[in-house]
């Protein structure tokens, strides 16, 4: 069973990365990466989030699907339809640290991760001073 994991380029989402591939080793299983786009599609920044995705899986050994999506919906929805189809054994997502009054809540499309994914959720944060917000 897969572990998928929503990425975007930024600090959490190679944090969120990072950890996928780590849990997918430990579960001797594949990390589907999922990568969000706006409905106008793919554009070059996306291919190159992509090949370094690619990239990154591949020099740690990691066997991988890359699937660049058009949002119909929203991130989160796309990340739980994608764990639901893979029937994924764990989704993974990077979190932003957020500012005091953030912090009471857990930010709207990570909670719906939470609370939508068809298996355990891994909410990492990126390592101290490298966190964008």
């Amino acid at each position: 069973m897969p572990v998928v994991v929503g990425y975007v380029d930024s600090p959490e989402g190679r944090a969120a990365l990072e950890a996928a591939a780590h849990e997918a080793r430990v579960r001797g299983s594949r990390v589907v990466v999922v990568i969000a786009v706006p409905r106008g599609g793919p554009d070059a920044q996306t291919d190159a989030a992509a090949e370094v995705v690619r990239r990154r899986l591949d020099e740690a050994g990691v066997p991988h699907e890359v699937r660049v999506r058009t949002r119909s919906g929203d991130v989160a929805e796309e990340i739980v339809q994608v764990a639901q189809e893979v029937e994924a054994s764990l989704v993974v997502i990077g979190l932003r640290r957020r500012s005091a009054v953030g912090r009471l809540l857990l930010g709207s499309k990570a909670q719906r991760i939470v609370l939508e994914s068809p298996c355990p959720v891994l909410a990492v944060k990126a390592p101290a001073g490298t966190a964008t917000g």
